[in-house]
């Protein structure tokens, strides 16, 4: 006789199917071993396990599930692409074998290649923009549940456009936001241009507007020219959002700028270093920077991390500098290059003997391993100390990789979606869950 405390048989199920035999063993479990067995599971088994039977449906689809199963997952880079042959990639592995995660489930045939462009990530949420002849529309994404919802972008007039600068989760009301520019087409200077900020809520259909307001006064005519910064800092690396507050380095200036998501207004940042250019990026929950030192035409020679050891009083700290002539290239790293002959392709590879000399961009890929960008074909793994590990491999034919400064960690969690919002009949993502 079974036991009381198992399920019901599930309809139309298979006695002699594993996951039913799983099931009826679980279910003799206590709820509390069962909830931790559950929330162990990878992201793309949750959806088949919801399948088996009901109490596992409900126990993975509450709140409190969806978000501690995100808490356990890693937070891993993303490298682009650009479709030659991977587009976006979540890196959970450099070797050969490793089952990296590729984004966009696009439609049978559809050819996306550029058209598409990641702007922003947040909690395993992605914003992405597509880009046509006559408008850009923008996504946000959950590439795990494969569900999209088309955002909704300030209404300013025709001759206004809008411009992505962060996206981020407010924490006392656990809404995620968009943060717009809105400006003209027109240059930045016409005295008649009146960019504005704005906010949209994640499953609104409105963006509230907020205006501009800084801790220090700046003069109007400062306010276009501040913004524009602001849009190109973007646009050259998204914002890390550390301690409720959006950070970005200055595009052409070694200036940090603040975005207090609470109070809504911009502040200004010591920087560590007067080098530029200098990204930031989250170590370990500290915020931290890189810049590179030793200009050699557009790459660097050298690589200075630091971190913010006291938030309040802006006190940086130096952690390691990393020489990237001392790195020694393996004989793994080759030079790709492709020749068009006759219509066909043909693939010549070149084995580099030389040092890695310069590098164009740095990405973490856990606590003691860096990805260095050595040119748009290649990806170098390293440590800390400078150690040369290996080249990163995406997948056999990979020929094309950039570092996006964006990160994936897998959520769940379904994306807030309005009743009222406008339908998408030009959506090019195929549909489905994990």
């Amino acid at each position: 006789m079974a036991s009381s405390s198992s399920s019901p048989p599930v309809l139309g199920a298979d006695a002699n199917d594993p996951a039913t035999r799983a099931a009826t063993l679980l279910e003799d479990l206590p709820q509390e071993i069962i909830d931790k067995i559950l929330v162990r599971l990878p992201s793309k088994d949750i959806g088949r396990f919801r399948a088996v039977c009901t109490s596992w449906g409900s126990a993975t689809s509450t709140p409190q599930f969806m978000l501690e199963h995100h808490r356990r997952q890693p937070s891993l880079p993303i490298i682009n692409g650009n479709g030659r042959p991977a587009s976006l990639v979540v890196l959970r592995d450099t070797s050969a074998r490793a089952s990296n995660q590729h984004l966009w489930p696009f439609r049978p045939g559809f050819k996306h290649r550029s058209e598409y462009r990641l702007l922003g990530s947040c909690d395993g949420f992605l914003v992405v923009c597509r880009r046509s002849q006559f408008r850009s529309r923008f996504y946000a994404f959950n590439p795990v549940i494969h569900k999209h919802a088309l955002l909704a972008q300030p209404q300013v007039g025709q001759s206004f456009y809008n411009t992505m600068i962060g996206f981020y989760r407010d924490h006392p009301t656990g809404e995620y936001r968009v943060l717009w520019v809105s400006r003209s087409h027109h240059s930045w200077s016409h005295h008649l241009c009146k960019p504005g900020l704005y906010i949209l809520t994640v499953g609104s259909d409105r963006p509230r507007y907020v205006g501009f307001r800084t801790t220090k006064d700046l003069p109007p005519s400062e306010h276009i020219m501040f913004l524009q910064r602001l849009c190109c800092s973007s646009y050259y690396s998204p914002p890390v959002h550390h301690r409720g507050s959006l950070h970005w380095c200055s595009y052409g200036t070694s200036d940090i700028i603040v975005f207090d998501t609470q109070a809504e207004s911009f502040r200004w940042m010591q920087s560590p270093t007067e080098l530029w250019p200098s990204k930031l990026f989250d170590m370990k929950g500290m915020l931290a920077l890189w810049a590179g030192s030793a200009r050699y035409y557009n790459g660097f020679t050298i690589m200075d991390v630091w971190v913010m050891r006291d938030y309040e009083a802006e006190i940086w700290a130096f952690m390691y500098r990393i020489d990237l002539s001392t790195v020694e290239a393996s004989r793994q790293l080759y030079s790709t290059s492709f020749y068009k002959k006759n219509k066909r392709k043909f693939k010549k590879k070149k084995l580099l003997d030389s040092p890695v000399r310069l590098f164009e961009d740095m990405a973490v890929l856990n606590n003691r391993e860096l990805l260095i960008m050595y040119d748009e074909n290649k990806v170098l793994r390293c440590n800390i100390d400078g150690k040369f590990l290996g080249i990163v491999n995406l997948g056999k034919g990979q020929y094309y990789m950039w570092l996006t400064q964006h990160r994936l960690q897998e959520s769940i969690v379904p994306i807030p979606y309005h009743e009222t919002q406008e339908e998408d009949e030009e959506s090019v993502f195929s549909t489905g869950c994990v």
